[in-house]
């Protein structure tokens, strides 16, 4: 029986997955205007950590190069949805996906009744139907429908909340950009809502800590970035 090969990662990889966690690095490569090599020394100690071995400047550099195109500035419509934008955390919430029947379509209404006052949050598809709620309802909720009825169900989730301005409606590419900020951290996300202007996004409790700080830092980047650009342009105006 052979052995399982354990799979180093490379330099290119770890280093994107330093960046990944840091916006302002993001936007200094994007936008062209950091040294690549003085981001290099910075981020020399860290992809020695991760790597495990010494690793050369010039070799960061040259990585740097090829992953500056990975990282996109907000566009003006996007970069005013997600500034204005809040996060909240729901946590100890459970979820049930059972199929699309009326016997279940009826099970879901008399819920929404009984229940109107809780969180609760569903998702119809084509072929099933997704309620998100407050994990103490979990057993009063599953016995409504039968075994074969449900398709999937979990706890121990955690509800991330970006409540947005009305405009996010008509913008799009804020929700997708909420959810690359998870995605490049490697956080798993067990499900997705939209609901008017709320963007729910669902992870394990064990990601809602990292979820909500990555969510955090993307809006408070996108306002530092907002109001550099109006100084930016107030200079250029005086001028």
């Amino acid at each position: 029986m052979v052995d399982s090969i354990l799979v180093k990662p490379t330099i290119m990889q770890v280093l994107r997955d330093v960046i990944d966690g840091d916006l302002s690095i993001q936007d200094a490569l994007y936008r062209g205007y950091g040294n690549l090599t003085a981001i290099a020394r910075v981020l020399k100690p860290l992809v020695e950590e991760r790597l495990g071995r010494a690793v050369k400047v010039e070799s960061l550099v040259t990585s740097l190069k090829r992953l500056r195109g990975r990282y996109k500035v907000l566009s003006k419509d996007i970069l005013t949805v997600v500034m204005n934008s809040t996060v909240s955390v729901r946590t100890d919430v459970a979820k049930v996906s059972v199929e699309k029947r009326k016997k279940t379509l009826e099970a879901v209404g008399e819920i929404l009744l009984s229940y109107r006052e809780e969180f609760l949050q569903i998702s119809e598809s084509i072929d099933a139907i997704t309620l998100l709620f407050d994990q103490r309802l979990y057993s009063e909720v599953v016995k409504l429908f039968r075994n074969d009825e449900i398709l999937e169900s979990s706890t121990n989730l955690a509800a991330i909340i970006v409540r947005s301005p009305i405009e996010i409606i008509k913008t799009p590419g804020c929700a997708a950009s909420f959810i690359t900020q998870l995605s490049r951290r490697h956080i798993n996300i067990e499900d997705t809502i939209s609901c008017y202007t709320d963007t729910i996004i669902v992870v394990s409790m064990v990601d809602a800590g990292r979820a909500f700080t990555a969510l955090t830092e993307y809006i408070a980047y996108a306002r530092r970035l907002k109001e550099s650009t109006a100084k930016q342009r107030k200079v250029e105006q005086r001028e």
